[in-house]
């Protein structure tokens, strides 16, 4: 296994960690303006932007827009993503299958047509590489025709979750369907009566066949 590089924005998080653990910044502190933490650190602009933002995740920082950022905890929490990550896969399955319906309901309600298209591209490709057999693209199409749909859904924090959660999806999918696409032909219709749910604008339809798909009932 390749030994992942941190990048410098995980460095300047680790750094402001340290910093806020011996009480460089205290608690309720404001930190100095992007200039000078781009000096302190002696990295760019969007490095300590990223540093920033996954220290909001951590619950470490809080950003006030106009305002500034303040160190709101000096207890560190694992992301969202990495909580994610080490649950088991049941666990996973059971947060998308409590989402799908939700997410396919507001998709159907707020979709733009740039998005529908979107979501049809997906639809479309996820249909060619089944046929194909082309197991690993395919699966990677399927979980893109569903982050496409939570990207319709009209709510950032369900689409982000979602997206999430999709991700570890994809690691289990080489062994439980041993690297074929049989499933995903037959469960390609039911994916167009999804889409169609979402294009007719009904989402009491959408929801509804969301959950026979999160269900495996074809």
């Amino acid at each position: 296994m390749q030994i992942q590089r941190k990048s410098l924005a995980q460095e300047v998080a680790e750094r402001l960690i340290q910093g806020i653990i011996n009480d460089e910044y205290a608690i309720g502190d404001k930190l100095p303006i992007e200039p000078e933490l781009m000096k302190i650190y002696g990295v760019g602009r969007s490095s300590i932007r990223e540093a920033i933002k996954i220290l909001s995740i951590k619950g470490v920082l809080s950003v006030q827009q106009g305002v500034g950022t303040f160190v709101t905890s000096k207890n560190v929490q694992e992301s969202l993503e990495t909580q994610i990550s080490k649950a088991e896969i049941e666990e996973v399955y059971e947060v998308r299958s409590l989402l799908d319906s939700k997410i396919a309901a507001r998709a159907a309600t707020y979709r733009s047509e740039k998005e529908l298209e979107t979501i049809k591209k997906y639809l479309d490709l996820r249909e060619k590489l089944a046929a194909e057999n082309l197991a690993q693209e395919c699966y990677q199409a399927d979980i893109n025709f569903h982050i496409s749909i939570a990207e319709a859904c009209g709510n950032s924090l369900l689409k982000e979750i979602y997206k999430i959660t999709s991700k570890n999806i994809l690691r289990t999918f080489e062994t439980s369907h041993n690297n074929n696409t049989e499933s995903f032909r037959l469960s390609q219709k039911i994916h167009t009566d999804l889409y169609k749910c979402i294009e007719n604008k009904d989402p009491e339809n959408a929801a509804r066949i969301a959950q026979l798909i999160v269900d495996k009932v074809y």
